[in-house]
């Protein structure tokens, strides 16, 4: 995956079809995002370059409730690469993490 405006607003589009407002503002964000689920809205830090939006939002989306089934082929493929990477960086983590301890 890229780290493209293309990319970019392709992950925005699986929050468009899964009904979350996506709002890019300014707060004291520790995460980079603020999820408020009960009014299906996402905050992300405005500041934050091209980069940082997509690894955050990649971090974000397997988060939401979301019903892939209402997506169309397009998002719902997107929305599958994006729990593709965001598992492969789990892994990648998981390993860090693994050898630091032992």
């Amino acid at each position: 995956m890229k780290f493209t405006q293309a990319t970019l607003d392709k992950i925005e589009a699986i929050l468009d079809e899964a009904e979350y407002v996506l709002r890019y503002e300014r707060g004291n964000f520790q995460s980079g995002y603020c999820i408020l689920e009960q009014k299906k809205v996402v905050v992300l830090n405005k500041f934050l370059q091209l980069e940082g939006r997509i690894s955050t939002l990649i971090d974000l989306v397997p988060q939401l409730q979301v019903n892939p089934d209402e997506f169309s082929p397009e998002v719902r493929r997107t929305y599958n690469d994006v729990l593709e990477r965001h598992a492969l960086i789990q892994a990648e983590n998981d390993k860090k993490e693994e050898k630091l301890t032992s």
